[in-house]
């Protein structure tokens, strides 16, 4: 089946075809490590995550390459040691362990490759010598900066014209600059912070050239994609594609952004209950602490209950959809659970859904559908049909990064084995008052139930239960 991407630069959906079939390059802007990820940072390691796999089924695990780079250099992370009063190499080392291990709470494969600032100096440098000599880039006062009139194209990806590029930039206004669009490749060290040599001067890179070094470094240009979140694509993805083209001698070269990655993909913002997340407001969710409290699957689900596209509201009530939707799943499978699985491979309905642009809600109604085809094929003996729509489901969850663990872990969770021994039997009694209109009984059976902090969830097929948060 094809799969279809949305382009940000093409703007629109394109038959995806990677230039090469047993070497297909994904690169996602990854975390800044000073502090803990919040909400939104994750939206777009489990949306590319649901790619990477969808992409491995096609291509084969061999074939896809995916990098995730780590930013450890900034000034966050300078100011967050010099606050602490400890090596700035402390600091990123604890906020990276962190970060990889919510990720795995949230099912998202590590990449195959995860290159860091400080192991690429070398080719930081050298990438920013080759922009300067093909007359992209000029020195001044110990900085290097790059030309933005150099570059016939720039503003294609972001649809901006050079009178907006002020606009949002995250570059300084300075007197040494040729003109207020451009931008920082290389700045002098700052007593405080860390620095290396260079032919410019003892200094640091730019927020911007890293990813372009290290793409070309450790994937090779050009990539077949490049993700990130949407507030990326100005001005950092649009200083990408102008650096790589440009450290090349492409600057002129008719659609010369191919030079440098063939697709863009960006995830949209998100929201805390229709708002902003900011710290002046207050509303900034931390992953680390979500996913201690509620489980990644959850998380996950929540994540990709939207059009990775469209915008997102966080909120309890998505919170509570996605638990009692990941419980209806993982309860019709908990009923097939002595019935084996036929086969391995998702429903068609499934692959069209999420070949369509990562369509992740289409995805879904294809799953529930699953589910009820499992309860309905229970209820009329018909074990075949169990068999199939549990392999399809199954399959739909790998691919989906959920329904990863048994479903006994998914809703028993921490209960030990006289706890579960008691709910199972107070969960037989309970059938059996309800059968015989013995209301008081059944209602003595409810508390008990609720002491024992469990859920219970009926269904065509009988009750399941799992432990409250």
């Amino acid at each position: 089946m094809t799969l279809y991407l949305h382009d940000t630069l093409r703007r629109e959906k394109r038959a995806f075809a990677p230039r090469d079939p047993e070497r297909v390059t994904l690169y996602v802007c990854g975390p800044t490590v000073y502090d803990y990820a919040h909400i939104g940072n994750a939206r777009p390691p489990v949306v590319f995550d649901v790619l990477v796999r969808l992409l491995r089924r096609e291509y084969g695990g061999e074939s896809v390459i995916y990098a995730r780079n780590v930013t450890d250099v900034d000034d966050k992370i300078n100011q967050k040691a010099a606050k602490e009063g400890v090596p700035i190499g402390e600091v990123t080392a604890r906020y990276e362990a962190a970060y990889l291990a919510d990720m795995a709470l949230l099912n998202v494969s590590p990449p195959d490759i995860a290159p860091h600032v400080t192991d690429h100096m070398d080719a930081i440098i050298k990438q920013i010598g080759e922009i300067v000599d093909a007359g992209c880039g000029y020195v001044a006062e110990g900085h290097v900066l790059f030309d933005v009139s150099s570059y016939p194209a720039y503003g294609a990806l972001s649809g901006r014209n050079l009178d907006d590029m002020i606009a949002g930039a995250r570059v300084e206004v300075a007197p040494y600059k040729k003109n207020p669009h451009d931008f920082v490749l290389w700045k002098p060290a700052k007593a405080d912070g860390p620095s290396w040599p260079s032919p410019w001067s003892e200094g640091r890179p730019g927020w911007h050239i890293e990813c372009s070094a290290m793409i070309e470094k450790t994937l090779g240009l050009p990539i077949d994609i490049h993700g990130g979140g949407i507030d990326l694509v100005f001005p950092h993805h649009e200083n990408e594609i102008a650096q790589g083209v440009c450290a090349h001698g492409h600057a002129h070269r008719e659609a010369s952004h191919e030079e440098y990655s063939r697709y863009w993909m960006h995830n949209g913002f998100l929201t805390v209950d229709a708002e902003k997340m900011s710290k002046s407001v207050g509303n900034v969710l931390l992953l680390h602490d979500l996913v201690q409290a509620i489980p990644g699957e959850v998380v996950r689900w929540a994540l990709l209950s939207a059009h990775y596209r469209q915008p997102l509201d966080w909120n309890q009530s998505l919170l509570d959809q996605s638990r009692k939707n990941l419980d209806r799943l993982y309860g019709a499978l908990r009923r097939a659970e002595a019935i084996a699985p036929l086969g391995d491979m998702p429903s068609p309905e499934f692959l069209e859904a999420i070949s369509d642009d990562l369509n992740t809600p289409g995805a879904m109604a294809t799953m529930f559908a699953l589910s009820s085809e499992i309860e309905r094929a229970m209820t009329a003996g018909d074990h075949h049909g169990v068999g199939i729509a549990k392999a399809e489901l199954a399959a739909c969850g790998r691919i989906m990064g959920v329904l990863l663990s048994s479903p006994d872990q998914w809703f028993e969770g921490g209960a030990d084995e006289s706890l579960k021994a008691e709910v199972e039997g107070l969960l037989a009694e309970r059938v059996t008052a309800r059968a015989e209109k013995n209301w008081p009984e059944a209602d003595r059976i409810r508390d008990r139930l609720t002491a024992l902090n469990v859920v219970v969830m009926d269904g065509p097929t009988g009750a399941t239960w799992r432990l409250k948060e």
